[in-house]
């Protein structure tokens, strides 16, 4: 079973046990290959009364959404990016 991690909402902690996402597109890479472009519509989130489907957004496509769509692991939330460290300005005279 894939690892899932907690999204905090405003009242309730929920886990996010799958991303769904759709083919809304193609794209040429810069080897001339097409390549299907995918699009994050939403989430099944685990809560105390079972799974559910939250839908963020409703695909367009050309031609209209077939309806289809690709339920995957969660991706880990990226962690935050290192930063510079910060100068001692405590002697800087003002």
């Amino acid at each position: 079973m894939p690892k899932s991690f907690k999204k905090s909402t405003s009242s309730t902690n929920m886990a996010i046990t799958k991303e769904i996402s759709c083919i809304v597109g193609t794209y040429t890479n810069k080897d001339g290959q097409t390549k299907n472009r995918y699009q994050r519509i939403g989430s099944v989130v685990s809560t105390k009364n079972g799974e559910m489907l939250k839908l963020d957004v409703i695909p367009l496509k050309e031609g209209g959404w077939d309806g289809w769509a690709f339920m995957n692991p969660p991706r880990e939330e990226e962690a935050p990016k290192s930063r510079r460290p910060v100068a001692d300005d405590s002697e800087i005279p003002f």
